[in-house]
């Protein structure tokens, strides 16, 4: 049970800060990755376009960044560099003609084998960090915060397409409301110019 000082304490500052928190947690479980893996090893982010391709070859970029989670520009370039390094290989996608795909070569093959067990030796030291009643709970948010990343771009676009919308009937109803302005104002504005008329005619007596 965590004691309502911690609570408080934890409140303020860097210790309450989900960002900072996230951020640490991510170094450490980086430093770790690269303890299991050693200096030779397959990056975090090349362990995770090898794995995912190896689940279904013939994947775009667009695939692999939907697959990943990593930026568009971050992976073409990645893509490229271990495409150089002989880990995939690249071809015409089948289903889109403009596309690149990939699949795994052969090094890529055999560099993924040899890097799920360190990889799995990570994972396991990184949930041991955490008793284990708590590590479900733990994976369940964050797949839930991955899913969330992965929904962020449609969500993004969604928002963007509603703001145009409600820009573009705005604009037309204050069109129509001046369009309606008009005859009334005309109508107010008839007596007032027949006074005037009729106030011209009258001649002063001499």
């Amino acid at each position: 049970m965590v004691k309502s000082g911690n609570k408080a304490k934890r409140a303020a500052g860097l210790a309450g800060s989900p960002s900072h928190l996230m951020h640490r947690v991510l170094q450490l479980a980086l430093d770790i990755y690269a303890e299991e893996t050693g200096p030779d090893g397959l990056t975090q982010r090349q362990f995770a376009v090898l794995e995912a391709v190896s689940h279904k070859s013939g994947l775009t970029q667009t695939d692999l960044v939907r697959a990943t989670g990593i930026d568009r520009s971050t992976l073409a370039d990645l893509v490229s560099r271990m495409t150089t390094k002989g880990l995939l290989d690249r071809e015409k996608s089948t289903v889109d003609a403009r596309a690149k795909a990939v699949r795994l070569a052969p090094a890529g093959e055999a560099a993924l084998k040899a890097a799920r067990p360190r990889v799995e030796a990570a994972d396991k030291r990184i949930l041991a960090l955490l008793p284990k009643g708590k590590r479900d709970g733990f994976l369940d948010l964050l797949a839930e915060l991955a899913g969330e990343a992965d929904a962020a771009p449609a969500k993004a676009r969604a928002e963007a397409k509603a703001a145009k919308k409600a820009a573009r009937e705005a604009k037309k109803a204050e069109k129509l409301a001046r369009k309606a302005d008009k005859p009334a104002k005309a109508k107010a504005e008839k007596p007032e110019k027949a006074a005037k008329a009729k106030k011209a005619r009258v001649v002063e007596p001499a």
